[in-house]
């Protein structure tokens, strides 16, 4: 979205404004202003690895302790190793 572009519903110019518009109105006052259109979405495939049962859990642990995802913990981790490794 360009600075000078405004959504036709909320007349906001950037992100925050349109999520600050949404958090306060109800997408059913303005049924009758939206129209069909049509999405691609191209995500990218995950892979799956098995962890130990005991690993997982002890991974879990700490990541609940900082906040995060196991998930997002195991990545963070292997990314900085494969960063030590110079892995591309």
């Amino acid at each position: 979205m360009s600075e000078h572009d405004k959504t036709s519903i909320s007349k906001a110019t950037t992100i925050e404004e349109i999520a600050e518009f949404w958090d306060t109105h109800s997408l059913a006052d303005y049924w009758d202003q939206t129209r069909e259109v049509d999405v691609e979405v191209l995500a990218q495939r995950r892979r799956r690895v098995v962890i130990d049962p005991e690993v997982y859990e002890r991974l879990a642990q700490l990541a609940r302790k900082r906040g995060l995802h196991p998930e997002t913990l195991i990545n963070m981790w292997l990314a900085e190793r494969l960063a030590k490794e110079k892995v591309a």
